[in-house]
């Protein structure tokens, strides 16, 4: 492992200021097409707050539904080791029709690192991570992705700009 990845640290993986006064976490799944489609609006949320809202994705792979959740999640935290998880989480959102081992350590080669521990046994060494995430979502009652809080107040209903900015404003106050 390497310096700053701490597989049990349950905010690992923040977009934006990590000192943001205002937290944004999205329990999700990479082969989730809902959440594929929260990303940008997330995303848009983040950049637009001028450092006031920050972004940490955790894993709630539903395996039961998604054949490749889980491998995707394993695989993510293999890149998270290399600094790369929102490089990986974003080229697993753009083809989540490929997320078997090969596409994984495809995707690995792509980005520059190395793909032996993005699938197998290898990857299993990332098992705790993604279950820590998981565990923290079944505690919070997320049932399915995207679930989305802001400053640990579920977010109802399509994540959309108007309403993720209401939230992040009732959170302000």
């Amino acid at each position: 492992m390497t310096d700053g990845y701490d597989p049990l640290d349950l905010d690992r993986h923040v977009y934006g200021d990590p000192d943001a006064p205002v937290t944004v976490v999205e329990y999700g799944d990479l082969e989730c097409p809902y959440c594929r489609a929260a990303a940008p609006v997330l995303r848009r949320l983040v950049d637009e707050s001028q450092g006031g809202v920050r972004l940490v994705w955790r894993h709630f792979p539903l395996f039961e539904v998604h054949p490749h959740a889980l491998t995707a999640a394993l695989a993510a935290e293999a890149a998270a080791v290399a600094g790369r998880f929102w490089d990986f989480h974003d080229v697993a959102f753009a083809d989540q029709d490929h997320l078997a081992d090969p596409d994984l350590r495809r995707r690995a080669s792509t980005l520059g690192l190395d793909p032996g521990p993005f699938t197998g046994v290898a990857a299993q060494q990332f098992a705790p991570a993604v279950e820590a995430d998981y565990l923290a979502g079944i505690s919070a009652g997320v049932a399915g992705t995207p679930t989305i809080f802001v400053d640990g107040t579920r977010v109802p209903g399509e994540p959309t700009l108007d309403v993720l900015r209401a939230a992040v404003a009732e959170a302000s106050r």
